[in-house]
């Protein structure tokens, strides 16, 4: 794509109201635009990215056998009124009547509706273990949203619900989606660090919440060093070896604020291996069992015949908010998306004269090469100076640039990663730097 033609409304002021660096740079290149207080219109740049996203946690959920669906956004209080929690969830819900005067909200989370799925089509056990999800657009209305993406009202998310015979096969289950978001995470070139979580108004006995270091993070974190040289490689999707992944990772300290204790971390931990820092929630996973099932008379036949309140788990990932934590992790003046999500494989940027368009025929020339190879290119075309296109590159992040300018040869030209050296390459060697 050509940037003359791109929709990009780049602005070169920070927003007074942007506290933080992915608000900050999501509303200055253009990839989102405030609509009301928490809500955002997503723009091409910042939707482009965010479906990336999604697809990562796709093919991740898919991988562990979960199974896509889509529930509506808009749920019938009357379920939430089976399982009590229509009343106790507070004033994030947002609360809505129809035409006709029946009660509805906007679902700020789907254990009720996708328990009541499940108990009117599954009556056996011989039907089990089930593993759902969908990624859908969520509300929960925020006394004060801040920070963009971070703490919005309206935000996509993929929330995922297994169903299981018993506890033994439900925590394998969790073991699956512990391992799994893992993965996910390590894709998107995150380091997340899985911590034991109070399980707040889900409910259950086992939570574990996902964190990624961060200096605007809103929750402080402490660990042992030791927990980020834990390799995923050595684990896989068999029992044995989840039940292992899961204890070692719960043999290392880690906590949050709210589960914190000095004496135990000064008592586990050589001050040497001391972590403490700030960190964002990108995930949270939970094992409440039979909550919702007994509340909800979801039951099935077991293995005697005898009617069982099914075992269920529940699982949430932030796709949106993900989107500005990667920022708050990896932005430090110059941004560097992670090739499998970034908005562009490379940009191209020519020195422009209006005297002498030699370099621009040239930019398209390479342009057109990579484009037969199935790389998604954007060539900069702007008639502006390259102090200027260095200056908005740095903040869209591409990660790969071919710069056609003073140091480029007749047939060799300027290729550079981002935050690293560049290299004077041909066409052809570009093309093979680029190969996916």
């Amino acid at each position: 794509m050509l940037i003359s033609e791109l929709f990009i409304p780049i602005t070169k002021d920070v927003p007074s109201e942007a506290k933080i660096k992915s608000h900050q740079l999501m509303i200055r290149t253009g990839m989102i635009k405030q609509a009301s207080a928490g809500i955002y219109s997503w723009l091409p740049l910042g939707y482009k990215i965010m479906k990336k996203i999604e697809q990562i946690v796709r093919e991740e959920q898919n991988n562990i056998g979960a199974q896509e669906m889509l529930m509506p956004t808009i749920q019938s209080a009357e379920i939430w009124k089976e399982s009590g929690r229509y009343n106790d969830y507070g004033e994030e819900m947002l609360r809505i009547k129809d035409r006709q005067g029946r009660e509805m909200l906007y679902g700020p989370t789907n254990e009720e509706l996708i328990t009541e799925i499940f108990r009117s089509s599954i009556k056996s056990y011989k039907s089990l273990p089930q593993m759902l999800y969908h990624i859908q657009w969520k509300f929960r209305d925020e006394i004060r949203p801040r920070f963009g993406v971070m703490r919005c009202r309206e935000f996509y998310m993929k929330d995922a619900y297994s169903f299981d015979l018993d506890d033994t096969a439900a925590r394998n289950s969790y073991n699956k989606m512990f391992f799994s978001y893992l993965k996910t995470f390590a894709r998107l070139e995150l380091k997340a660090i899985p911590m034991a979580a109070d399980t707040g108004p889900i409910g259950g006995d086992l939570s574990h919440e996902f964190i990624i270091l961060a200096d605007t993070g809103e929750s402080q974190v402490y660990a042992d060093k030791k927990i980020f040289d834990i390799d995923l490689k050595k684990y896989n999707f068999e029992k044995v070896s989840l039940e292992k992944m899961r204890k070692d990772f719960s043999s290392i300290y880690s906590a949050t604020d709210n589960k914190f204790d000095q004496k135990e971390f000064d008592k586990q931990v050589k001050k040497t291996d001391q972590v403490k820092t700030r960190g964002i929630e990108v995930g949270h996973i939970f094992y409440f069992g039979d909550k919702y099932s007994t509340k909800l008379n979801c039951l099935i036949d077991n293995k005697g015949g005898k009617k069982v309140a099914v075992k269920m788990g529940s699982y949430g990932i932030g796709v949106s908010r993900l989107m500005g934590a990667i920022i708050e992790a990896k932005y430090n003046n110059v941004m560097k998306w992670p090739r499998s999500i970034a908005p562009f494989d490379v940009v191209i940027i020519p020195s422009i004269n209006k005297n002498n368009n030699e370099n621009l025929i040239k930019a398209k020339k390479i342009y057109n090469e990579l484009k037969k190879q199935n790389i998604d290119v954007l060539l900069d075309d702007a008639d502006e100076n390259m102090s200027n296109k260095f200056k908005k590159h740095d903040l869209i992040g591409i990660p790969y640039q071919v710069i056609v300018g003073s140091k480029s040869q007749e047939n060799k030209f300027e290729f550079k990663e981002v935050n690293s050296d560049s290299e004077i390459l041909t066409i052809e060697e570009i093309k093979s730097k680029l190969k996916k």
